[in-house]
């Protein structure tokens, strides 16, 4: 059953701006694997990050890092919670997060479905 969705599009001139203007910006909103990825993926997985949070529904105590992006065994994004991520995924009964993104034209994009067990 699907409790939240959420879509997020991300400028990658602006973003990149914002990492050139604010150093610690990077550290900041992504864990240490994700860091040295380009910056159309960071761009991705920052809107994966809002989108998450708008399927969760709040964001209250919520860190950048306790929301991480790996890839699952077939390449494709899966979400890895830790934190008030992962307590306000385990009360609403969160079981499966669904992510997708993409870049072209200068954005980035992420959707992002949050499945609970029926």
């Amino acid at each position: 059953m699907i409790v939240g969705i959420g879509v997020d599009v991300v400028d990658l001139a602006r973003f990149e701006r914002a990492l050139s203007r604010t150093p610690g910006l990077r550290d900041r909103l992504f864990a240490e694997p994700e860091r040295a990825l380009p910056l159309r993926s960071l761009a991705g997985r920052f809107a994966a990050k809002e989108a998450l949070m708008k399927a969760l529904g709040e964001t209250d105590g919520i860190r950048w890092a306790d929301m991480r992006i790996d890839q699952d065994a077939h390449g494709n994004p899966d979400f890895v919670l830790a934190g008030r991520a992962a307590e306000i995924a385990a009360r609403r009964g969160i079981v499966r997060i669904h992510v997708s993104m993409s870049h072209d034209a200068g954005i980035a994009t992420a959707f992002v479905v949050a499945e609970a067990a029926s």
